[in-house]
C-alpha cells in the first residue's frame, strides 16, 4: 500500500479545509477533482453525482469535473479510480452495484471492497416495479404475476447492469412469484428505462427519480415499490408487503470512494463536505426530485455499512442462482 508523505498530503488537502473555514478562494489554484461516474450519462447515478459534484466544486472554489467512464457492469470507470493516486483527486461515484462486481464478472482488475477507501454514502432511493402500459396488464402486482405466469415469453425485464440492486430485486422478484422470465442487461438505468418506454422490454425494477417523470406522463405504469413504507414522492404506489411479498425490499444506494490508501485528513474532509452539501435545503430539494434522500454518515459509517451490505447482497446472489459471467 503506498502511502502519502506529509507534503502530499497537504497539498492534496488544499481545496478541502477551505470548505470547512469559509476559504474557498484559498482552493483556487488546486487541481481540479477528476470524479469517474461508471454509468451512462442520464441515469441516477450519474445525475445524483453531479448534483452533488456541482455543489461541492462551488463550495470548494476547485473544479469538479464529472466524468462518466461506462461499460462492463460499472466497473470500467471503477478500474480506473482503482488504479489512481490515492491523493483525493480521483473520486468514483457509483451506486450499490460497486460491491457485485466479482459476482458477476469473471475478470475483474480490482477488488471491489479492498482496492477503495470508502469516503461518504450519498444517497438513498426507492426501487419501483414498472411497466409500459400496452404490454402489462392494468392491475396490481398479483394481476402482472398472473399474466406473466399465463404468457412468461411477453414479460421480458430490462436491466440497468449486472449486479444492480434493480438485477438483485428482479430475480428475487422472479424467485418468490415463481418465474421464469428473460431479463436483459443495459448499460445503465437510462438505455434500459429507454426501451421499457419503447415497448422492446415489458417490464423493470427502476430507482424511482428515474421511473417518476414517465409514471406522471402516463408512459409508465407502476405495480409496487421494494420498500418497507411508501414514498412520499408517489404515495400512490402500494408496497411490496401490501402486496403480499414483505420480505421483498431492496432499497438503491449511491457513494463515494477513492483508491486505496487514502490519508484519513483527506477522507474526513471530503466527508465532511458532502455531509455539509446534503444538509443544504436546496439539494435535498434536488434529491427530493429524483425520489433520493441524502444521508448523513461518516466513513467509519460507511465503511461498515459495505460490509453489511456485502454479505447480503451474496446471500441473495446466491439464492437467486447469479454467478460470474
Amino acid at each position: 500500500m503506498r502511502t502519502l508523505h506529509r507534503r502530499e498530503a497537504a497539498a492534496a488537502l488544499l481545496a478541502l479545509p477551505a470548505l470547512a473555514l469559509g476559504r474557498p478562494a484559498a482552493a483556487q489554484n488546486s487541481r481540479p477533482v477528476r470524479v469517474v461516474v461508471p454509468a451512462a450519462p442520464g441515469g441516477a447515478i450519474d445525475v445524483i453525482g453531479r448534483i452533488y459534484a456541482t455543489r461541492l466544486s462551488e463550495k470548494t472554489g476547485s473544479p469538479w469535473v464529472t466524468e462518466n467512464r461506462s461499460g462492463a457492469n460499472n466497473t470500467v470507470g471503477a478500474a480506473e479510480v482503482a488504479r489512481s493516486a490515492p491523493d483525493g483527486k480521483t473520486l468514483l461515484i457509483n451506486a450499490d452495484i460497486q460491491l457485485m462486481a466479482k459476482r458477476v464478472m469473471r475478470a475483474v482488475p480490482y477488488d471491489p471492497i479492498t482496492d477503495f477507501t470508502p469516503v461518504a454514502r450519498l444517497a438513498t432511493a426507492p426501487l419501483v416495479l414498472v411497466g409500459n402500459p400496452a404490454g402489462t396488464p392494468n392491475g396490481d402486482l398479483g394481476a402482472l404475476v398472473a399474466a406473466m405466469k399465463a404468457a412468461p415469453d411477453k414479460f421480458a425485464f430490462a436491466n440497468s447492469a449486472l449486479g444492480s440492486m434493480g438485477h438483485l430485486s428482479t430475480e428475487s422478484f422472479k424467485r418468490r412469484a415463481g418465474l421464469d422470465t428473460l431479463v436483459v442487461s443495459y448499460r445503465g438505468t437510462a438505455p434500459a428505462l429507454t426501451d421499457v418506454l419503447a415497448g422492446q422490454t415489458a417490464l423493470m425494477v427502476a430507482p424511482l427519480g428515474s421511473a417518476l417523470p414517465h409514471l406522471r406522463a402516463d408512459r409508465l405504469r407502476a405495480f409496487a415499490v421494494f420498500s418497507p413504507n411508501r414514498s412520499a414522492q408517489a404515495p400512490e404506489i402500494p408496497t411490496t408487503a401490501e402486496a403480499g411479498m414483505p420480505d421483498l425490499q431492496f432499497t438503491l444506494w449511491y457513494g463515494l470512494w477513492g483508491p486505496k490508501g487514502m490519508p484519513a485528513e483527506v477522507v474526513n474532509a471530503l466527508n465532511a463536505a458532502v455531509r455539509e452539501v446534503g444538509a443544504e435545503p436546496a439539494i435535498r430539494a434536488r434529491l427530493t426530485e429524483q425520489g433520493a434522500d441524502p444521508v448523513d454518515e461518516d466513513a467509519a459509517g460507511f465503511a461498515r455499512f459495505i460490509g453489511t451490505e456485502a454479505e447480503r447482497n451474496g446471500r441473495v446472489a446466491q439464492e437467486a442462482g447469479i454467478e460470474p459471467e
